[in-house]
Parts: C-alpha cells; structure tokens; sequence
C-alpha cells in the first residue's frame, strides 16, 4: 500500500494529537499543479469510501478515487532550509515537477 516514515508518522501524530480519534491526515490526488496531477493533503475525519491506515501511531486516510496512484508510495517529512512538509514518493511519477507536489502518471 504506502509506507510512512518515522518522521511523517511523528508529524501526524502531533498535527492530530488535540483533535478527537475519527481525524487523521486524508491524502488524494487531484488533478492540477504545473505536471497535470497534484497530492492534497488535510487532516480531516475519513470521508466514505476511504482507505484507512494505521501505522506508527499514525492515522491516514487514502481518498478512494486516488488509491491506484498511490499503491507504493512512500510519505515523508522533511526539514529543509527551503521546503519544510510532506513528501511524497511516488515510484509511478513519470515526471515531477521541480517543487515536487505534481506528477505526470
């Protein structure tokens, strides 16, 4: 399915650590962004249809129309001196596009 990192379970644990059990961090794909798909990101309660993970501590939801393209991915976090947030790898990305939040299936 997707793999989620020590550091992005960490973050999920503490962007959801003050909100009740039914939130986790709900990850799509919509179309858009400069290479045709880009990755959405909330931390909201599952929505019907969902696929839920529970790794690490951390829960995350796959919005149901994107599962296909995120089977293998993996969802990190990172700390740079310019870009701080999620990052997703994506093994079917054909091409990316240089900041990173859109991809070409």
């Amino acid at each position: 399915m997707i793999q989620l990192t020590e550091r992005a379970a960490q973050h999920i644990r503490q962007l959801t650590a003050q909100r009740d059990s039914t939130f986790g961090l709900r990850l799509a794909v919509e179309k858009g962004g400069c290479a045709g798909l880009s990755y959405g990101m909330t931390v909201a309660p599952s929505q019907p249809g969902d696929r839920t993970l529970d790794q690490n501590g951390a829960r995350l939801f796959l919005a149901a129309d994107s599962v296909s393209l995120l089977e293998g991915c993996t969802l990190d976090f990172e700390e740079e001196l310019t870009h701080t947030g999620f990052k997703i790898i994506n093994p079917k990305a054909k091409q990316t596009c240089g900041c990173g939040t859109s991809f070409e299936a």
